[in-house]
């Protein structure tokens, strides 16, 4: 059974409501008010004319309108417009000739006491009343129509973004995370050749990440505290690698005011420094800071030495993570970051400083 919804009704109620205040506008106007009795041909005549601007305003809504308006025909639109006008007119002149209605109006003003001058100057105001009244509904007709015609194209566009977005973020989050698990299983099958203890400890540490990927993130949100978990869970696994030629520094807030933020936006910057910041025979650092100097701001800066010798790619990163998040952040939070990229500090180090607005 067809479930009844008060919205699918809205606008018929609406049309009933203003063309019934529209009817006891016209349909029961009186040129004068108190003496002056209308004969009935005035009435029959209001009601005829009623109906006449009704049948104009959906013709006009319907049928001129969309199909030539909306075509670009603007031309024939405009002569439509001019002819419906006419032809309104016309049959309000011919209703009063084939109802003698000057006759009779002239008899109602001449036996109204008082005033007969003024009241036989009302008889040509019928006609100017006729010609606003069928400009206007013409008008209200096709801005109605225009503007529902806007309306509706913004909610296709609308929608349409909506389905790219999240389209494009499917691809890029799919994109993301499988690069990150071939890297990390990369690095914890090369561990598994020299120490057996750590090996098992990343490979629990590598199922809590996988959760927090697969269940945690489903929703397309996460908790900024597990954000920064998941953060140092990777910091952890990547350090199992590194030898005492490596610091890393890893800064977090404390304590960890939680807000909804979109997951593992940071792992590429990670990714990046581990790439280029760690060399087999060569000094470097990496440090990574997540700072929170509001509820609603998150602050994150990673910043690694530039090597002189070729890096180790330790983060096995194939290049699209910085491009990806930055689409991102544009599709996610569209004028609620800043990103910097320094690829050649004064420290000789490359630095990305991130400021997202997460309210």
């Amino acid at each position: 059974m067809a479930v009844l919804t008060p919205r699918r009704y809205l606008t018929p109620l609406i049309h009933v409501l203003v063309w019934g205040l529209f009817g006891l506008t016209f349909l029961l106007f009186q040129p004068l008010t108190g003496r002056l009795t209308m004969p009935p041909q005035f009435w029959l005549k209001q009601g005829m004319m009623f109906l006449v601007w009704v049948a104009t305003f959906y013709l006009t809504a319907k049928v001129s309108v969309p199909k030539l308006l909306f075509e670009g025909r603007t031309g024939w639109f405009i002569l439509v417009l001019v002819g419906t006008t006419a032809a309104v007119l016309l049959f309000s002149r011919f209703l009063e000739s084939m109802l003698d209605l000057p006759t009779l109006m002239d008899k109602a003003f001449r036996a109204a006491a008082g005033r007969p001058r003024l009241l036989q100057g009302r008889g040509p105001r019928i006609d100017t009343m006729g010609l606003l009244t069928t400009m206007f509904v013409l008008g209200i007709s096709t801005c109605i129509t225009v503007v529902q015609k806007w309306q509706k194209d913004a909610q296709a566009r609308q929608t349409l973004e909506q389905q790219r977005v999240q389209s494009e973020l499917s691809v890029l989050k799919a994109q993301i995370n499988p690069h990150f698990f071939f890297n990390t299983l990369n690095n914890i099958y090369a561990l598994t050749l020299l120490d057996g203890e750590q090996a098992r400890t990343a490979i629990h540490r590598l199922s809590r990440m996988m959760r927090y990927v697969l269940y945690d993130t489903a929703g397309g949100t996460t908790l900024l505290s597990q954000e920064v978990a998941f953060v140092q869970d990777y910091i952890t696994l990547m350090q199992l690698r590194l030898d005492e030629r490596v610091r890393v520094t890893f800064e977090k807030p404390e304590p960890v005011h939680d807000v909804a933020i979109a997951p593992m936006l940071v792992l590429p910057f990670l990714e990046n420094a581990f790439k280029h910041g760690v060399a087999a025979t060569e000094n470097s650092s990496i440090f990574i800071a997540l700072r929170q100097p509001a509820s609603d701001v998150l602050e994150l800066e990673v910043r690694n030495t530039r090597l002189t010798l070729p890096s180790t790619d330790l983060a096995g990163s194939n290049g699209i993570g910085l491009v990806n998040t930055r689409r991102r952040l544009d599709l996610l939070y569209p004028g609620q970051f800043s990103l910097l990229v320094d690829d050649h500090t004064p420290a000789n180090e490359f630095r990305v400083q991130l400021t997202l607005h997460v309210a």
